[in-house]
C-alpha cells in the first residue's frame, strides 16, 4: 500500500484494534449473565470464552470505537489512518484486511507473542441497545512507542477513543500523540466512550481534557459522570471552558455542540432502529470530517447526525455502503 504524505490525513485515530462479534439476544439472556445492559464490560479471556460459548451464533466485524469513526471518516471520502495493536493471528489479519481495504493508513506492528487479538462480545437486545462484553488482549499493549510521530504531524486531528484508557501504557500514548500533535499545530479530540470508563478514571480525563484536548465527544451519560452531576445542563455548563468544542450527543433528543459562547442543536436524523451499535463513532465520523473539510459546527452536527442514523439502522458498527451521499443532504 502506497503511504500517505505529509498533510493527506484528514484524521487519525487512536485505540482499541478489536474484532466485534455481534449477535440478537434477550433482556434475560443478558441480566442471566450478571451484565448490566447497554454497557461496556471488560472482561479476561475466560469470561469472553464462557460468554462467547453460551451466547447465540454471533457476527464477525472488524470494529473498535476509534477504528469505526475512522471508517466513517474514509466512507465520506476523507483520509484516514489509525494506530492500534493486534496480535499475528486470523483475528488480527481480520482487523488489518479490513481496515486497509477502506483506504486507511495502518502501519501499527502486530505482536508476535503475548495476548491474541482484542474482542468485544455484543448482545443487541430487542430495543437496540448493544451490551459489550470486551477482552481487550492485544490492544492494551499500545504504548508511546506506537505512536506514529509522522502520522500524529500529518493528520489535521488525532482523535484518541476513551476505552484505550483502560490500559496504562496508553494514557502515556495519549499524552505523547496529544503533545505531538499540538507540536505540529494540530488538532487533538478525545471521545469518553463509556460512563463507567469515566467513572474510573474520572480524575485522569479531566486533567486530559483540561490540557490535552481541543474536540471532545461525550453523550448525555458520560458527560454527567465526567463533572459528577445529575443535571446535563450544569454538566455542559463545566465543560465549556475546558475546550475549543464539545460536541455532546443525546440520543433521539439529537446533539448539543458548544464552542465558547456558541450553543448550537442539532436535531437527531430520522432513522429506523435496528442496532444503537456504533452510533456515537459515526457521529464523530461526521463531525470530524466536518471540520476537517471547512464546514460550521452546524453543518458538522447535522452530518454527524445523518451518519448516525445510518448505523443504527443496521446491525453493526460500520457503514455497508459509501457515505457520500449524505454530504448533499
Amino acid at each position: 500500500m502506497v503511504g500517505m504524505t505529509t498533510n493527506d490525513i484528514d484524521v487519525l485515530g487512536i485505540g482499541n484494534a478489536i474484532v466485534d462479534v455481534l449477535a440478537q439476544a434477550g433482556d434475560d439472556f443478558v441480566a442471566g449473565r450478571g451484565l448490566v445492559k447497554g454497557s461496556m464490560t471488560l472482561v479476561d479471556w475466560d469470561q469472553s470464552e464462557a460468554l462467547y460459548t453460551a451466547m447465540p451464533k454471533g457476527v464477525e466485524k472488524s470494529g473498535g470505537s476509534g477504528a469505526n469513526t475512522i471508517a466513517g471518516v474514509a466512507a465520506l471520502g476523507g483520509k484516514g489512518a489509525y494506530i492500534g495493536k493486534v496480535h499475528l493471528d486470523p483475528l488480527g489479519e481480520t482487523f488489518r484486511r479490513d481496515i486497509q481495504s477502506l483506504g486507511v493508513e495502518y502501519r501499527t506492528s502486530a505482536n508476535t507473542a503475548g495476548p491474541s487479538t482484542a474482542r468485544c462480545l455484543i448482545l443487541v437486545t430487542p430495543d437496540a441497545q448493544r451490551t459489550m462484553s470486551t477482552y481487550l488482549g492485544a490492544s492494551g499493549l499500545l504504548s508511546p512507542a506506537d505512536v506514529d510521530q509522522t502520522l500524529v504531524s500529518a493528520a489535521q486531528i488525532t482523535y484518541l477513543e476513551g476505552y484505550l484508557f483502560d490500559a496504562p501504557d496508553a494514557k502515556e500514548a495519549f499524552r505523547a500523540a496529544a503533545a505531538a500533535a499540538h507540536a505540529a499545530g494540530r488538532r487533538v479530540s478525545l471521545s469518553l466512550s463509556d460512563s463507567f470508563c469515566v467513572q474510573r478514571y474520572r480524575a485522569d480525563f479531566l486533567e486530559l481534557v483540561r490540557s490535552h484536548v481541543d474536540i471532545l465527544f461525550a453523550n448525555e451519560a458520560e458527560i454527567m459522570a465526567l463533572f459528577e452531576s445529575d443535571s446535563f445542563d450544569a454538566a455542559a455548563a463545566a465543560v465549556r471552558p475546558l475546550c475549543s468544542i464539545a460536541a455532546l450527543t443525546r440520543g433521539e433528543k439529537g446533539s448539543v455542540v458548544l464552542s465558547g459562547a456558541d450553543t448550537v442543536s442539532v436535531p437527531a436524523a430520522p432513522a429506523q432502529v435496528v442496532d444503537t451499535t456504533g452510533a456515537g463513532d459515526l457521529y464523530a465520523s461526521g463531525f470530524l470530517y466536518g471540520l476537517t473539510h471547512g464546514r460550521d459546527l452546524a453543518s458538522s452536527g447535522h452530518l454527524g447526525s445523518l451518519c448516525a442514523a445510518e448505523c443504527i439502522s443496521h446491525l453493526g458498527a460500520r457503514p455497508l455502503s459509501s457515505l457520500k451521499p449524505l454530504l448533499d443532504r
